[in-house]
């Protein structure tokens, strides 16, 4: 071990630190859009229900093609990175916010609008608060789902994990590999883990006991 650390410790860290900038700002990204639009769908059912099939088609698409073609437009930037996995990184937060946000029990904004309570105020206090379980788990599965995505990044010479995955793959070297993969698997862990400590903060203990 000491002789891998000091052979590709520093390559091990920067891979590291390159994955980790690319999931946090890809989900941050996708998490403004995703609640705003989300928020924007809940009040417009129709046009959810046109809008969260063909987004969800994105799902389907093949991350190693979607990167590719990013790649053929936007070059070898980080930019091309962050746009790729922000896309795929939208429809998990965007599904549970809009379902979140739709199945807030009726009786709820009613109450509300009997207290003279505005529109905004009812989502602010009310739909949201009520809604932020579901919300928050959606941002769970979106960055557990983006730190595997990453992976792909090496494909196009952009770093992170990946890039000792392939080159251990290439290289016929078991301990490159697992010197991507296990710090991948410890990356979404983490990640979950201080999602849930979020959750935890966020929500009041009443309403973690009615979703029980």
């Amino acid at each position: 071990m000491s002789r891998f650390l000091s052979l590709y410790g520093e390559r091990l860290l920067a891979a590291l630190a390159t994955h980790f900038v690319y999931v946090s700002v890809s989900v941050s990204i996708a998490f403004v859009i995703a609640f705003l639009l989300g928020t924007i769908l809940s009040r417009a059912p129709k046009l959810a229900g046109v809008m969260i099939p063909v987004m969800s088609v994105f799902q389907t698409i093949p991350g190693i093609v979607f990167i590719g073609t990013l790649f053929l437009y936007l070059g070898m930037r980080p930019i091309t990175v962050i746009t790729a996995l922000s896309i795929y990184a939208i429809f998990p937060i965007l599904k549970n916010t809009y379902v979140g946000l739709v199945e807030v029990p009726a009786q709820y904004i009613s109450a509300a609008k009997g207290c003279g309570m505005s529109s905004m105020q009812i989502l602010t206090r009310v739909e949201i608060p009520l809604a932020l379980p579901s919300i928050i788990s959606g941002v769970r599965i979106s960055t557990v789902y983006t730190v595997s995505w990453a992976v792909l990044t090496a494909m196009i010479g952009l770093g992170g994990l990946g890039e000792l995955i392939y080159a251990g793959v290439n290289s016929n070297n078991n301990m490159l590999i697992l010197a991507g993969a296990i710090p991948a698997a410890f990356m979404a862990v983490m990640f979950s883990q201080i999602i849930d400590l979020v959750k935890k903060l966020l929500i009041p203990k009443q309403i973690r006991r009615d979703i029980k």
